[in-house]
């Protein structure tokens, strides 16, 4: 992970008001074990910014005990959050803060279907709903709202996990447009468009790349610079 280290570096040089990550810290054959995690969690503490990590597919609902390894998840790295805005109750991992004007909510919605077809994932998804309703309300004062999960909401195979999410996100942009952004990764490729009317989208790159995106915040707006690699 010696790249991992070398980005960290990159972070810790620049002026950064925080740092997310959106997800995926390995391959599910490495990061569904506590091994993993810890060294990871080892190499995120060097950050110096205000750091969010989002919890991937890979690091739980991929794994053979999904609930167990999202515990433990939540164990490592809700600790990491920079606000004292949490979701109540177990849900640790919904966090939500504010910058340049702008709501940013974070989310737990991992890849690879969403883990449909799990008993979890009714409840979460309900959370989720009501996180991101308490935000959206939130932003009708504010600049916009930035919402930044791991899955990519637009795959819809082998199961399609996410259309109540994708309506969600349909009905904000309509009725706040140019004004919500959707921040995610899970398919490894770079993206900004639109893929909802009123709905800016950024994904960011995943593996083979090691990079970090840049944004600034003017006038309650994001410019995202290009990725740099490591």
């Amino acid at each position: 992970m010696q790249r991992l280290d070398l980005l960290i570096d990159d972070l810790n040089a620049a002026p950064l008001a925080f740092v997310v990550h959106v997800g995926d810290i390995g391959s599910s054959k490495l990061a569904c074990n506590n091994d993993w995690l810890l060294k990871r969690k080892i190499q995120f503490e060097r950050i110096r910014h205000p750091f969010v990590l989002l919890p991937g597919d890979n690091e739980w609902a991929d794994c053979k005990d999904p609930m167990e390894r999202l515990r433990v998840w939540r164990k490592f790295f809700c600790s990491f959050s920079l606000t004292t805005e949490r979701q109540k109750g177990k849900f640790c991992e919904h966090v939500r803060w504010e910058a340049g004007g702008l709501v940013f909510v974070a989310l737990n919605v991992p890849g690879n279907s969403n883990n449909i077809g799990h008993p979890e994932h009714a409840p979460r998804m309900a959370a989720v709903q009501a996180w991101l309703d308490e935000a959206a309300q939130l932003a009708q004062s504010r600049a916009g709202l930035v919402v930044l999960m791991q899955a990519n909401p637009f795959v819809t195979f082998p199961r399609d996990g996410y259309a109540d999410l994708r309506k969600k996100l349909a009905t904000l942009g309509e009725t706040m447009p140019g004004k919500v952004i959707l921040v995610h990764g899970d398919t490894h490729l770079w993206q900004d468009d639109e893929p909802l009317p009123g709905v800016r989208r950024i994904e960011v790159w995943g593996s083979p790349f090691v990079s970090w995106l840049g944004v600034a915040i003017a006038g309650g707006r994001l410019g995202a610079s290009a990725p740099r690699h490591r």
